[in-house]
């Protein structure tokens, strides 16, 4: 998960990708500044439209 927060930040270094492991978990935190909040809002959308679907 590291790894992929670290390569996603390198295409897209508007986003703030914090990982956070918890007992058999692993938390993903993504953050932006005001300017691009409306990116990381879409994407929010997109995955809560896709519903767990894989």
């Amino acid at each position: 998960m590291r790894d992929l927060a670290e390569r996603e930040g390198g295409c897209c270094s508007f986003f703030t990708f914090t990982v956070t492991p918890d007992e058999g978990l692993i938390g993903l935190d993504i953050a932006v500044d005001q300017e691009h909040a409306a990116v990381l809002d879409a994407l929010a959308a997109r995955t809560a439209a896709a519903g767990g679907r894989r």
